[in-house]
């Protein structure tokens, strides 16, 4: 019988609690904050993990920057090279002609063997000068291409920069349609 009594005690204190349990709009207004909420950091992470992936793309477009700045630097220094490999050899040409126009005026044989002797070392020295650079121009055309290559990286990266810039709009476009 006590039993039975605190049995039906229990059942009566516990029963009203469950009659206050409503489904009404106040649950649901909770359920929409939640949502909202959910949605929220959803869209902060994906925020998050977007600026992680614009910071790396920065940081190797200025990494790839740095590389095109360094290969144009080669190559303008291999033309400066070339270049004044250019003047030698056209001024080396020029003092061969002369000799030779002197030679052709010297009646002194001695004076004649000196300038052939010149000669002869002069066009050596031509000679050598166009073998060198031949291999400055062959040089020239690898830096060109390392350029162009570095160039076509560090586009692909703007590229890749522009990609997700337009993809963190398209997100916010998103988040503001909510």
């Amino acid at each position: 019988m006590i039993r039975s009594c605190l049995l039906l005690t229990g059942f009566l204190i516990l029963s009203p609690v469950a009659w206050c349990q409503k489904t009404g709009p106040e649950t649901q207004t909770m359920q929409d904050v939640l949502l909202e909420i959910r949605q929220l950091r959803h869209d902060l992470q994906t925020a998050a993990v977007a600026a992680r992936r614009a910071q790396i793309v920065i940081f190797r477009l200025h990494e790839q920057q740095m590389i095109v700045d360094r290969a144009t630097e080669r190559l303008q220094n291999t033309k400066d090279v070339l270049l004044q490999m250019d003047r030698q050899r056209e001024s080396e040409e020029m003092q061969i002609k002369g000799m030779e126009e002197a030679k052709d005026r010297t009646d002194s044989e001695i004076s004649v063997k000196e300038c052939e002797l010149w000669l002869t070392q002069a066009r050596e020295r031509v000679g050598a000068m166009a073998t060198q650079e031949q291999e400055w121009k062959a040089r020239e055309l690898e830096e060109e291409a390392d350029v162009q290559a570095a160039r076509g990286k560090l586009e692909q990266f703007e590229n890749e920069l522009d990609q997700q810039d337009r993809d963190l709009e398209q997100t916010a476009v998103q988040a503001n349609n909510r």
